[in-house]
């Protein structure tokens, strides 16, 4: 799993603290952007490995303190504490790290806190995620009541409800955080990859508007390369990537993210080893 770096720039992600090394050029360079083990495929293509990732398990152990049983002790969440967009961004890796490796802390789940909530609320992050029942950003980065502002739509696609809502948890809530969550096996990327290779036609329901959302993406990949193999992953960071573009140019967000009052990152789950990567 990949892990956020301190930089100063609200709109950078984990990757912008590696230094880049000489790469492979051409659509060959393009493709392994997206493949697993980025940095190997890089060194495959005939680049030399980036350096400077954290190891996923030896960052997460120093974040956290735990007891006998491996579970992490985390206190309470302060929400007068406000937190920066690196500072959200941390805390939700730290909370991966917990989730992925069976020591889930289920911070501010108690009656207390449920009942400190009855004036309102002050998340620290804002998570567009995909529908799927397998991808519940609370879990995943395990986080407790008032947390985490959710809006999830199939394949994280956006519309003006969807977006809406964003804008409000930005603007009104003051989520210093935004996280685009994709993840693997996304059946709403699956379907939209069969439609694209079999040429099929509209179904006539709504769920082709998810279909035309998600098309782009899987035609990129197709340009740059994609094989049988390797299209639906490649097709899914793409339309991460794809969404949070959107978002940074959308009315609400644009002007947050320039003045640095949100930081706007995407991030895909794996949703066998439990772990996130962040783009």
């Amino acid at each position: 799993m990949s892990s956020p770096t301190d930089t100063p720039d609200a709109e950078a992600t984990a990757s912008d603290a590696v230094e880049p090394a000489p790469a492979a050029s051409g659509p060959a360079a393009a493709i392994a952007k997206y493949l697993p083990g980025r940095r190997e495929a890089l060194f495959m293509l005939g680049g030399t490995v980036l350096g400077g990732t954290f190891a996923g398990g030896a960052w997460g152990a120093s974040a956290m303190g735990g007891d006998s049983s491996g579970h992490a002790e985390v206190a309470e969440r302060d929400d007068e504490e406000k937190l920066s967009g690196k500072e959200a961004l941390k805390r939700l890796a730290q909370g991966n790290e917990r989730f992925a490796h069976g020591g889930a802390a289920h911070p501010d789940q108690t009656v207390a806190r449920r009942r400190a909530l009855r004036e309102g609320q002050h998340p620290f992050a804002a998570v567009l995620s995909c529908a799927d029942s397998r991808v519940s950003p609370e879990l995943l980065f395990d986080q407790g009541l008032g947390d985490l502002f959710v809006v999830r739509s199939a394949g994280q696609v956006l519309d003006h409800a969807v977006l809406g809502s964003l804008q409000y948890g930005v603007a009104e809530l003051a989520t210093p955080l935004l996280v685009v969550l994709g993840h693997s096996k996304c059946g709403a990327v699956k379907a939209t990859v069969e439609a694209v290779e079999k040429h099929s036609k509209p179904s006539g329901t709504d769920i082709d508007a998810l279909v035309a959302a998600i098309r782009p993406s899987v035609e990129e990949a197709e340009e740059l390369g994609a094989t049988q193999k390797n299209i639906l992953s490649i097709s899914i960071d793409m339309n991460v990537e794809r969404i949070v573009e959107q978002l940074k140019t959308a009315p609400v967000l644009s002007a947050a993210a320039k003045t640095r009052k949100v930081k706007i990152v995407g991030a895909t789950y794996d949703i066998s080893t439990g772990e996130v990567e962040w783009l």
